[in-house]
């Protein structure tokens, strides 16, 4: 594991921006409608070798809003008992600020000025912190607002594979399909391949001279 020390400040390799891998847990497919269950964010780090590891997972669970709708399809895929008494679920508001909280932290330490979510169909995800945050009233949501790192993309270009679980397997890690579904797992299996992918390509582009963090 490294040192919480031994990083190096992301600013200049992603212009600015902060990559923070999100998956979500909810009650359907409509952002608008549909709860909000689970968030887990996971903060990604670069070492002095230019290699990204995953640092450090935050999440909730999330006590639907007044009103959502929950798919009884959608709550038996995640496997969510959204008023289950051991869950600890918090507000939608203290959910998202926790892990803004953590997020701004990280920016500060990497001299970046904004956040962009990573996620396996990152759109979804995004449309999700997007509108619970702006129905919890949270004005500033670290995210940019419509850009993302998209895994689907990139493990389409690296593998040929678009399924989470096959790109994970196909780069070489563990997949536990007992473990899908959670945001924590989902989040972090996004993570490692999307750190994957890069080291991989950092690898390639030092073969073929380097990459040039200062090229406009």
């Amino acid at each position: 594991m490294t040192d919480d020390n031994d990083f190096v400040p992301m600013d200049r390799r992603f212009r600015g921006f902060l990559p923070v891998v999100v998956d979500v847990e909810t009650g359907g497919f409509n952002h608008q409608t549909d709860a909000l269950l689970q968030i887990a964010a996971v903060l990604i780090r670069m070492d002095n070798k230019g290699e990204f590891f995953r640092y450090r997972t935050v999440t909730y669970h999330v006590e639907p809003f007044e009103g959502a709708n929950m798919e009884p399809a959608s709550l038996e895929v995640n496997g969510i008992d959204p008023f289950h008494p051991l869950r600890l679920a918090v507000p939608e508001r203290d959910a998202l600020s926790g892990v803004n909280k953590e997020i701004r932290k990280e920016m500060k330490l990497n001299n970046c000025n904004r956040a962009i979510l990573i996620g396996h169909n990152a759109p979804f995800d995004l449309n999700f912190v997007n509108t619970a945050s702006e129905r919890a009233g949270i004005k500033r949501n670290p995210f940019h607002p419509f850009s993302t790192l998209d895994t689907v993309t990139l493990s389409a270009m690296a593998f040929g594979q678009t399924v989470l679980a096959r790109a994970v397997q196909a780069a070489g890690l563990d997949w536990d399909t007992s473990e899908a579904h959670s945001a924590i797992y989902d989040a972090e299996k996004t993570a490692d391949l999307f750190c994957h992918i890069l080291n991989r390509w950092e690898l390639l582009e030092q073969s073929f001279g380097g990459f040039a963090m200062d090229s406009a």
